[in-house]
């Protein structure tokens, strides 16, 4: 991922080790992850302070952000990023999606 490597250049330059990077990213993820949250609560209006500062179109963009910034997060912990994710998304899903046979699967 071009931006995992733009940014670890970066950090790099800036004489930080990669385990302060790999943190700093994942706070990184935290904060973004915040930011949907908040999102949610200007979108119900539950913040009696605020009311509706929010719409469901700006909880999707900062979603976005946070998948973004966590496919960046996880490239700059595993070169094989891809591969990973694909493994445990596959092991996830099996909890659930249910079993399928193999007859079922030529009726698709």
């Amino acid at each position: 991922m071009r931006l995992a490597g733009t940014f670890s250049r970066l950090d790099s330059e800036n004489g930080l080790a990669p385990e302060e990077q790999w943190t700093l990213q994942v706070l990184k993820l935290a904060e973004e992850v915040g930011e949907a949250a908040q999102a949610v609560i200007g979108a119900r209006g539950t913040n009696p302070r605020k009311g509706h500062s929010h719409t469901w179109t700006d909880v999707q963009d900062e979603v976005a952000d946070a998948i973004i910034t966590g496919m960046v997060a996880l490239a700059r912990l595993r070169p094989d990023a891809r591969e990973y994710l694909t493994a445990v998304l596959a092991r996830k899903a099996v909890k659930f999606l249910p079993a399928q046979d193999s007859s079922d699967e030529v009726l698709r």
